[in-house]
């Protein structure tokens, strides 16, 4: 009780100034206290953070921490759906591919979590918690130590003044000698709490080098992580695009050429080829066709079944403009127009040739610049429109009203202009490319050409579905190996080829 009541008198004496506290820790370990705190701060806010990155539930075997891990019940989704759809459906492959990747995926997020707090969570954890905790409170427990220390050397001095000795005799009497064992062994208590708080902190400054190792630790683990995880990612994407090259049904509206054609395994595009032989059964008489414009709703849904490889022929011969339509809108909405951009100006160049033969050259010669695929499908669809002519008596479609409404669809500059532009372009250039192309398909493309290639549709030998007519024959014709080239501007709605034939007509 009597040292208690010394020590709070000592710390009262000290905070007011009247009596100084002894300092045992030099320079250095005064500065490692200062650091105590700080990295303390650090290493808490960090493990804080750093465990609200955990997706599972920390401390949690890899078995409980699965279940609740977003990636398993996301993978589990995905092979529920793929099981709904089945495996004879693209998407059902493509679920089953995906919840399998994301299944292993979250194994390796349960395998990194638990690497992660065992080698850095829980370490930084004792640091912060336990391990500086600890030697503060031997800090604190050394500065209790110091204070009873001074207080016994402050009443021994005080006891030797009042015997009238002086600071360096020894006081006489038995009470001097107790206060001066109590003041050597006060001494020699925070001579060795010194010692042990030096060693733990001379410790603590040694081991620095294992505390920043938790950091490099957790940047080779999340490394490792990811490495595993590009791993599986790049082993399942080829299966995927795999399924997916592998599935027949692929849009081709709006779809490179070329890709379509590849991805097919066709020559002729699939809604050119599927148009054209149901316009051979049911159109060629068709007045007006590629100019009247068809119901917008039944040009949609052609255009839909068209794009998933499902038409129903027996249904679309009942409107050959909608087929028409549709036949336009697919080469309007190609990526880069069915004569490509790369021939636009020699195409527009030799048209503006005075001389027809030589004009005629210097198209075919644009014609076999084509790419192959490109030249193919000009080709089928130039012996097409040729064949069509043959009738111009009664469906009112000549090479040249050919031309003006479907030379926007198969050539345009890249730059687009205005309307007006497009339609004194249409009507003074781009008739002048298709019309005689059109008029001499059989010297540009020597031979013969079957349309009906895949056998879906018919014999080009086809039987008319409308009243005003019950039969027509099948022309001859002479198609060939040649290519063509580009032109005009791409039209801005089907409704615009009336206005562009107008134009046409009053432009003379």
């Amino acid at each position: 009780m009597k040292k208690q009541f010394n020590r709070m008198r000592q710390l009262a004496n000290q905070t007011v100034g009247r009596a100084e506290k002894t300092e045992v820790l030099s320079e250095d370990l005064l500065q490692v206290e200062k650091r105590l705190e700080l990295v303390k701060q650090v290493s808490h806010s960090t493990h804080k953070k750093l465990t609200a990155c955990l997706q599972g539930q920390q401390g949690a075997e890899a078995d409980k921490r699965s279940k609740k891990l977003p990636l398993t019940t996301l993978a589990q989704c995905l092979m529920e759906g793929s099981a709904i759809l089945g495996d004879d459906t693209l998407l059902g492959k493509m679920l089953k591919l995906c919840g399998e990747t994301e299944d292993k995926l979250a194994q390796e997020l349960i395998h990194f979590e638990l690497q992660v707090e065992r080698d850095v969570i829980e370490p930084l954890f004792l640091l912060a918690e336990v391990e500086i905790p600890n030697i503060q409170k031997q800090r604190k427990h050394l500065a209790k130590l110091v204070l009873d220390m001074d207080s016994s050397r402050t009443r021994w001095q005080q006891t030797s003044k009042s015997s009238g000795l002086s600071s360096s005799s020894q006081p006489a009497g038995a009470k001097a000698d107790a206060l001066r064992e109590e003041m050597e062994e006060a001494a020699n208590r925070v001579e060795i709490c010194r010692d042990q708080l030096s060693a733990d902190m001379y410790s603590f400054v040694a081991k620095e080098i294992d505390y920043a190792n938790y950091f490099q630790t957790l940047i080779e683990v999340q490394a490792e992580y990811h490495r595993k995880s590009l791993t599986l990612l790049q082993a399942v994407l080829p299966q995927i695009k795999a399924q997916q090259e592998a599935w027949v049904e692929k849009p081709s509206f709006g779809k490179p050429l070329e890709e379509h054609l590849t991805i097919s395994g066709r020559e002729i595009a699939f809604p050119i080829e599927a148009c054209v032989t149901m316009l051979l059964e049911c159109g060629m008489q068709e007045e007006g066709l590629f100019r009247v414009a068809p119901s917008a709703s039944k040009l949609k849904k052609l255009k839909a079944a068209l794009d998933c490889c499902v038409v129903d022929v027996q249904e679309c011969s009942a409107d050959p403009h909608a087929i028409a339509g549709a036949l336009k809108s697919y080469l309007r909405e190609l990526p880069e127009p069915l004569m490509t951009f790369e021939l636009y100006d020699e195409w527009i160049q030799a048209s503006n040739i005075q001389d027809q033969d030589k004009r005629l050259q210097a198209l075919w010669n644009a014609c076999e610049k084509l790419p192959k695929a490109n030249h193919n499908n000009i080709r089928y669809l130039i012996k097409f429109l040729s064949k069509l002519s043959e009738y111009q008596d009664v469906n009112k479609m000549t090479p040249s009203n050919m031309a003006i409404v479907l030379g926007p669809n198969l050539l345009w500059p890249q730059a687009e202009g205005n309307i007006t532009e497009m339609m004194t372009t249409v009507s003074l250039q781009i008739v002048g490319v298709i019309e005689p192309i059109i008029q001499h398909a059989d010297w540009f493309f020597p031979g013969e050409i079957e349309f009906n290639i895949t056998g879906n549709y018919g014999s080009p030998v086809h039987v008319n579905h409308n009243a005003n007519y019950s039969s027509m024959p099948s022309p001859d014709m002479d198609p060939a190996d040649r290519r063509q080239p580009e032109q005009a501007r791409r039209p801005l709605s089907v409704a615009t080829d009336n206005m562009m034939l107008e134009f046409y007509k009053k432009d003379g």
